[in-house]
């Protein structure tokens, strides 16, 4: 710092001071505050994992503990949320829920990064034929709506949370691969990565060590924003039933078996369809305000 501070006396250049050096993830963090909506939104995602980690200690119950003498209770500061069907708590449950819906949707977008950044960096670095069968695939998988392609899979697979977390992951594949490899197909033509081919760097280091970290940057944004949509398709399955199977409290799930009793206990779809909003909602300002700040082109 010193010796830049010199440097730029000696060429009649303004000081820079030490503290206006700003660290670029200082600098992002800071961009990311002034978004009040994107604060917001990592308020409420950060709410729901606090929730989902200690659910043993904020649950006063067990999610599948079951008391018939107080079926369609409504809600009261014995239980806040009220009970189905069965007695059970339904705060007790929402509360587990969320420890389903954010590893479904979590893991299955993990998934989805991992495959669709691999096939997109190979499809865009080396081209050919190769970009050919694989830009085919990502083409005939984006023709099916995701929701039929997901029930596709689980049909396939069995019905199953697993199975359905693997469905969510596969439908999300083309989204990462084909914005992974519109990124390389730009970042290669760069001159360091023409220099790095010209010293006979292997195709693996380049890729590892300057493809990737540049093309990584919408990826980050994309996965949080897929985070909220595989919370969604997570749900759509549990209500067709082919996702988690009960006693499991899964939101989806909660709001199929309670479908029956809306005019009776409306309660039982209204919070976790409201947990449901609440955490989509979430991401999706997280995930707009990081967009905001790592998309430099969205930058004033």
């Amino acid at each position: 710092m010193a010796e830049l501070a010199k440097n730029s006396a000696e060429l009649n250049l303004p000081n820079v001071k030490e503290e206006e050096l700003v660290p670029p993830w200082k600098e992002a963090w800071l961009s990311f505050t002034k978004n009040r909506l994107a604060l917001a939104g990592l308020v409420i995602v950060v709410f729901f994992i606090v929730v989902a980690i200690f659910a043993p200690v904020i649950a006063p119950s067990s999610f599948d503990e079951q008391n018939l003498v107080e079926r369609f209770k409504s809600p009261s500061s014995e239980h806040y949320f009220g009970t189905d069907d069965f007695g059970r708590d339904i705060f007790s449950r929402v509360v587990y829920g969320a420890r389903i819906s954010l590893w479904v949707g979590f893991f299955s977008v993990l998934g989805s990064v991992i495959f669709g950044t691999m096939l997109g960096i190979i499809a865009g670095y080396y081209g050919r034929w190769i970009d050919s069968i694989i830009s085919r695939v990502f083409d005939i998988m984006l023709a099916f709506p995701s929701i039929l392609l997901a029930i596709a899979v689980v049909a396939i697979l069995g019905p199953s949370l697993r199975n359905a977390l693997i469905a969510i992951a596969v439908i999300n594949i083309p989204n990462f691969g084909r914005l992974v490899r519109s990124k390389v197909l730009s970042v290669k033509q760069e001159e360091y990565i023409m220099a790095a081919r010209a010293v006979g760097m292997k195709d693996s280091r380049i890729l590892l060590r300057h493809i990737l970290p540049n093309s990584i940057s919408p990826v980050i944004v994309q996965a949080t924003l897929a985070i909220a949509t595989a919370i969604i398709e997570a749900a759509a399955l549990g209500f067709l039933g082919m996702g988690a199977s009960a006693p499991t409290p899964e939101w989806g799930k909660m709001l199929a078996d309670s479908k029956n009793y809306i005019m009776q206990a409306p309660w039982t779809l209204f919070f976790p369809g409201v947990a449901i909003m609440l955490t989509v909602l979430g991401f999706n300002l997280m995930g707009d305000g990081l967009r905001d700040v790592l998309d430099p082109k969205m930058k004033q």
